[in-house]
This record gives C-alpha cells, sequence and structure tokens, in this order.
C-alpha cells in the first residue's frame, strides 16, 4: 500500500479545496494510505474529509477570512516565525520578495507571508510514497522543503502572473517536482513564462466534479430566505481583488439605474468586505447587492437563482461555474483567462467585458429573455465535467 500526503493551505469553502475532498473521496482505500496535512490547520470544510484519510493536524472548522479566523491566522504566523529557528532567514525571504510586489504596485500580505508560515509549520514525520501540494503558495514550498517522499507532485490552480506570485516568493520550488499539474489548458503559458524550464514536467489535470452529487445537495432545504420574488443574480467567490466584486457592485447601480428590478446576492467572505460594504452602502445599494458570507452547502442556492454571474479578473478553471452549469444555470462570465475557454459564447453562457458597462449589459440582455435563459441553462447542464476515470488513470502516474 502506498504512503500519500496531500498538503493544502487551508479546507476553506472554495473551489480548490472542494475539488480536492471530492479527489480524496475516490481514492481506493486498500492501494493508498492517504494523509492530509492543512498547513494553517483551519477551514469550514474540515467535517467533510473522507473517514478513511487521515488529518494530521487541525479540527478547527471556522472560518480563515472572518473576523475570528484572521485572528487566528495572525496567531499562526506569529508562532511560525519562532517555531524550527532561522528567524532571520524568514524575516530575509520577505525582504527578498518585497521589491518584486512594490515594482507591480501590489503588495499581497498573504504571498509574503506563505513562505514563513511553510518554513514554521510542524513537519510531518516519516517517508511518503507521494507527497501532493494541492496549490500553490504555502503548501508548495512546504513539500519541496519540509517533507520527505520519493516523489513530489503539485498542482496549480491559478494564472501564475496575474495573480502575483514570482521567482524570488517561490526560491525555486518547482525544482523539486517530478510533475506540476495545471487545472486548465489556459494556464498552462502563463506559469512557463515564468518558469520556461519546466515546459517538460507541466501537465493539465482537470478539476474533479461529482456532478450527480451537487445536483442531490442542490434539493436539500436551504438557499435565500429573505422572501424576495423578483430575479436573482448570484456569484460565488472570496471576497478578494481576483473576484472584482468592486466592478460587480458598480454594474449593479447600473441595472437599477436603467429600471432592472433585481438583487445580486454574493457567496463567499474575505479581507474586502469592509471596503466592498462601503461601496454598497455609498451606492445606495443595501437592499441590491448581498454579502452572504459562507454557507458549507451553496447549491440550493444556484438552483434558486436566475443567473450565475463570474465576472473575475481572472482565474485558473473557476469550479464556480463548473458547479452554476451542472445546475442549469444561465451564466454571464468575464472574458478573462480561466473564464473564457468554460463557456461557449450564445450557445451555453454569455461573455462579458471586465467593466461595469458590459457586465450590466450583458445581464441586462438575460434579464430581459427569459427564453434565452432557458435555452442557455439547458445546454449548460448538459456539459460533462472531469470523469473519475480520467483523473484516476493521472494518479497511477
Amino acid at each position: 500500500m502506498k504512503k500519500v500526503l496531500f498538503v493544502i493551505n487551508t479546507l476553506g469553502v472554495g473551489g480548490a479545496e472542494r475539488a480536492l475532498l471530492e479527489l480524496l473521496d475516490t481514492l481506493d482505500g486498500g492501494k493508498y494510505a492517504v494523509d492530509l496535512y492543512v498547513l494553517l490547520g483551519r477551514g469550514q470544510l474540515m467535517n467533510q474529509v473522507p473517514g478513511r484519510v487521515r488529518l494530521l493536524n487541525g479540527a478547527d472548522n471556522g472560518s480563515v477570512l472572518d473576523g475570528p479566523g484572521r485572528r487566528a491566522l495572525a496567531c499562526t504566523v506569529a508562532a511560525s516565525f519562532f517555531r524550527n529557528g532561522d528567524l532571520l532567514g524568514k524575516l530575509g525571504n520577505i525582504l527578498l520578495a518585497l521589491p518584486a510586489m512594490l515594482r507591480n504596485r501590489r503588495i499581497q500580505l498573504d504571498k509574503l507571508l506563505w513562505r514563513v508560515v511553510a518554513d514554521g509549520a510542524v513537519r510531518p514525520e516519516g517517508r511518503y510514497d507521494i507527497a501532493v501540494a494541492w496549490i500553490e503558495g504555502g503548501s508548495a514550498y512546504f513539500v519541496a522543503d519540509h517533507v520527505q517522499a520519493s516523489r513530489k507532485l503539485a498542482v496549480i490552480h491559478i494564472d501564475y502572473e496575474q495573480s502575483g506570485y514570482t521567482r524570488e516568493l517561490d526560491k525555486d520550488c518547482w525544482s523539486q517536482f517530478q510533475r506540476v499539474f495545471v487545472v486548465s489548458e489556459e494556464i498552462r503559458e502563463p506559469f512557463l513564462r515564468v518558469y520556461p524550464e519546466y515546459r517538460e514536467k507541466l501537465q493539465v489535470l482537470p478539476n474533479l466534479i461529482n456532478q450527480k452529487k451537487i445536483r442531490r445537495l442542490a434539493r436539500q432545504p436551504g438557499g435565500f430566505s429573505d422572501g424576495w420574488e423578483g430575479p436573482r443574480l448570484l456569484s460565488v467567490g472570496r471576497l478578494t481583488y481576483q473576484k472584482a466584486f468592486d466592478i460587480a457592485i458598480e454594474a449593479m447601480k447600473l441595472l437599477k439605474d436603467a429600471g432592472y428590478k433585481a438583487r445580486w446576492y454574493v457567496l463567499g467572505e474575505g479581507e474586502q468586505r469592509g471596503a466592498l460594504e462601503k461601496k454598497i452602502a455609498a451606492l445606495g445599494l443595501g437592499e441590491e447587492f448581498i454579502l452572504l458570507g459562507t454557507v458549507e452547502n451553496p447549491y440550493p442556492y444556484y438552483a434558486q437563482s436566475d443567473v450565475y454571474v463570474h465576472a473575475t479578473r481572472f482565474e485558473g478553471r473557476s469550479i464556480a461555474i463548473q458547479e452554476a452549469q451542472t445546475l442549469g444555470c444561465a451564466v454571464v462570465v468575464s472574458d478573462t483567462s480561466g473564464n473564457r475557454r468554460q463557456v461557449v459564447p450564445n450557445q451555453d453562457g454569455l461573455l462579458c467585458a471586465l467593466t461595469p458597462e458590459d457586465v450590466a449589459r450583458t445581464i441586462g440582455v438575460m434579464l430581459s429573455d427569459e427564453g434565452q435563459r432557458k435555452r442557455l441553462g439547458s445546454a449548460a447542464r448538459a456539459k460533462k465535467t472531469a470523469a473519475r476515470e480520467t483523473v484516476g488513470a493521472i494518479l497511477e502516474l
């Protein structure tokens, strides 16, 4: 029996996290002894880890993005500075990576601190046959530098260039991996523009989506409870710069001014909540743009929505889009990396430019034509996602 370790940064409510849990659920317990290490030891999906998987750390199923979660993460980061020694080296890594962020005029504190967290985390004992860093950042650094394994694999879920990762942050951790997977063909080239030397070890690994399970969960109790009887727009994603909810709020203002009676709901949490709430209030959208936070089962919300909107600045391959399509939602997505290949325009969804004006215009087209919404939603529901057999064949590598 092979010993396998998966490492992920958190088990918060996110696409990469749900995809990992789905993958863990498919692994044959007779062939693999599977361990899971959650680098920050926290996340709402902790209680969904399959019973046959040994969770090495963390039993806290609190959010990593709300106030208590941020305070808990601050304590974790502080402890990481001192655990395992080399305090000066950890500070030096931050100073080494900071100039590149300053040049790009985007200081991303989480990325600056992933190396500190990885170097200061408790390290698993023993040697594994396979160790998998399921997401970029801290988990990749941790597996590369601090896990003993015969083979190391990594999975990248985002557009590497636009997300802000650099060689200075990574310290060439990718040289330690025998294979690096990307979740879509479109994000292969952004990674290779940063690391052209790793072309031969790169391979596409589509996210595993269990469509039957999603449809079953969508029929469970839950969903909207505000009594609104008009059209509902839904977006799902963390409240971060990447997800561009600042633009969505402006688009909702344009829709309201144009006379559309609709409400736009967001499932997600993140560091931009305060700024977004101020923008909502400033534009007088307290009843029209609603931040619902995170929920363990988002699927009833998809099923009860008229239009799913995913107007983001960049993506890897959005699981939220795939989930919306699985549930037959009419979808509007921004014409950006990681989104455009998930929708065939006018066949199973609509593309828009990432401007308030075009987001609003495209949503208006959807809201004005119920027949088109049903046609696009039906075509989206018929799309197939990655089969378990495909992922199983790749894991056999």
